[in-house]
């Protein structure tokens, strides 16, 4: 099998130092920017997402070391794959990522990472559950578990809109709203 430590290497391998320099500048790493001391590789989405097919099957205990490495990109992978594993996953299997991932907020740490994971883990997972932890994040003093609380509730708001039509095509079904002309 392979390991978090084998994964890494390989995507290192993947870098580009041109694509790495300009994700230091579009990420805001300076000092004071919100993406302070990111570390790039310099590889593009595509890329990754083909790597993540070609290890979806890999433990979470593996995944979550890759979450936790220092490397973007690295995270980025494990988020991906998370968010796979997930959409494929048992309800026992996407408990444990939605737990898993709200246990390592303080590795979710830029947009593109909230933005990729968050409503495929968190906003699928609360669909019809309780929705407290999005409270919660929501007043942390974490810019990015706010963000994965906002992200999140794009999917849900998606029901919530499918609920409002639905009701209102049913409304103008039955006479209580004119039809549009």
């Amino acid at each position: 099998m392979v390991s978090a430590v084998q994964i890494e290497n390989s995507l290192k391998a993947l870098g580009n130092a041109d694509n790495a320099a300009h994700a230091q500048r579009f990420f805001k790493t300076g000092a004071g920017e919100y993406g302070e001391g990111d570390q790039f590789l310099g590889i593009r989405i595509p890329v990754l997402r083909q790597q993540v097919r070609q290890y979806r099957d890999l433990p979470l205990e593996e995944a979550l070391l890759l979450l936790h490495s220092p490397l973007h990109e690295v995270r980025l992978f494990a988020l991906l794959l998370l968010v796979d594993q997930f959409q494929r996953g048992t309800a026992q299997q996407q408990a444990d990522i939605h737990a898993l991932y709200l246990a390592n907020t303080q590795y979710i740490n830029n947009w593109d990472l909230v933005d990729t994971s968050a409503p495929y883990i968190m906003g699928i997972y609360l669909h019809g559950r309780d929705k407290q932890v999005l409270y919660t994040l929501a007043a942390s003093s974490s810019l990015w578990e706010r963000r994965i609380a906002m992200i999140a509730t794009s999917f849900l708001a998606q029901y919530v809109f499918q609920g409002l039509i639905a009701a209102a095509v049913k409304a103008r079904n039955v006479g209580l709203l004119a039809p549009v002309s």
